[in-house]
């Protein structure tokens, strides 16, 4: 069993940069591949980005890749998504996930964190 909380989210203005944290409890965090996705309202939940636990390799949706990275400690149990150059459209709420195959589909998360709001205002 994996649980994850997120911290990090709130309002910035376009341009600016957001730094989101996820926790995980549990020892077998490092054998998780962990993701973030996001959901607008009215919206499907979207990938965001993805980091292997074998390698940190990384994977990311095409708006996002020059302006987002992700990162893991898995010393501390935790993923990193620092967000730059903030748009309007990254408004959502923001999901970690905890999954078995690194996969940009939400349909293959064993787990999910309750999510924390991103606004960015223009």
């Amino acid at each position: 069993q994996v649980q994850l909380v997120e911290s990090g989210g709130g309002l910035v203005q376009a341009g600016g940069s957001l730094r989101l944290s996820c926790v995980a409890s549990g020892r077998t965090f490092s054998t998780y591949n962990m993701a973030w996705f996001r959901q607008a309202p009215g919206k499907d939940r979207e990938f965001v980005a993805a980091i292997s636990w074998s390698d940190s390799s990384t994977i990311y949706e095409d708006s996002v890749k020059v302006r987002f990275t992700i990162s893991r400690d898995n010393a501390k149990n935790t993923v990193i998504l620092q967000m730059n150059s903030l748009k309007p459209e990254d408004t959502a709420v923001y999901y970690c996930a905890a999954s078995k195959f690194l996969s940009r589909s939400p349909i293959m998360t064993n787990y999910w964190g309750q999510g924390t709001q991103v606004t960015v205002s223009s």
